[in-house]
């Protein structure tokens, strides 16, 4: 379960340590007072919906419920793959799947998209994601410490395993 947890955490500072590069490049240009608007509000909207609904009220104490149940019952594969596993990649409903993989295939097409928009602007927006990033690093550690330690963390991990 080490292993799930410090490759989640890896991937997600990763990804805000790549993205805060752009946010620091677009703070070295003559910003107006549009740019502060959009810096503002989508900040906000992102902290609001990846941090605090997708990672805080969702993703991370699935991830943490998950990555207790490895403590007692695991199998080869969900070892070897324990940060895939963690994130319900598989064994786990059908509807949780599919919600896992097109949410990857959106933050992917996402991330291709936001190539194509020009500085500060980018910056600006890449920003918003990192304020999420970190709401998710910090929420799923915070959980998995509480499902390791409280005997009342009892989060429902979705486990599906068919015979």
């Amino acid at each position: 379960m080490a292993w799930a947890i410090v490759g989640l955490l890896v991937l997600l500072g990763f990804a805000s340590w790549r993205l805060s590069a752009y946010t620091i490049t677009s703070f070295q240009m003559s910003l107006t007072w549009i740019h502060w608007v959009v810096f503002f509000g989508f900040t906000i909207f992102m902290a609001y919906s990846e941090g605090y609904k997708g990672f805080q009220k969702k993703f991370s104490p699935r991830f943490a419920a998950r990555c207790k149940y490895l403590l007692n019952n695991t199998s080869v594969l969900q070892l070897i793959l324990a940060p895939i596993f963690c994130m319900a990649y598989f064994h786990a409903p059908k509807k949780r799947v599919i919600a896992t993989f097109a949410l990857t295939i959106m933050v992917i097409l996402f991330i291709l998209s936001f190539r194509f928009i020009p500085q500060p602007l980018k910056g600006i927006l890449d920003f918003g994601v990192v304020i999420g990033l970190i709401w998710g690093i910090i929420s799923t550690a915070y959980y998995c410490f509480k499902a390791f330690t409280d005997d009342n963390f009892n989060w429902d991990d979705e486990v599906v395993i068919k015979s």
